[in-house]
């Protein structure tokens, strides 16, 4: 049965706009948060079970891979928090103009990064 109909474009020939991107990030943080959530309660039952299995942890810690993890979970956070934020303001109808939709992602990108430094530099 050939139908002579065109074939839908695929995905990868059309242009990446901003907003879909952040999109995409914003479930993605989500996703990411939900694993280091995990993470956190694992690390909450070694505490609970005492120092011989809260050693463990430290050990597994003091990796660098660790501390990578934690930067990236930590700007997650941000991310998300000020995505969602922006997300609430349109469930309003405010801010929906294009140049409006560009300027608070880049306004989310700049909170997100400036959030993670300050916490990362402060401890």
């Amino acid at each position: 049965m050939s139908l002579n109909r065109p074939l839908s474009p695929h995905l990868s020939i059309y242009k990446k706009v901003l907003p879909a991107v952040f999109s995409i990030f914003h479930r993605f943080t989500g996703i990411g948060m939900s694993i280091g959530a995990l993470l956190l309660s694992i690390w909450i039952i070694l505490i609970a079970l005492g120092p011989n299995y809260f050693s463990i942890f430290q050990s597994i810690s003091s990796y660098v891979i660790f501390k990578v993890f934690l930067f990236f979970w930590t700007m997650a956070i941000f991310y998300h928090l000020f995505n969602g934020i922006r997300y609430l303001i349109w469930s309003y109808g405010k801010m929906m103009e294009l140049d409006a939709v560009y300027k608070s992602a880049y306004i989310v990108l700049a909170l997100s990064i400036l959030s993670t430094l300050f916490v990362w530099l402060s401890v």
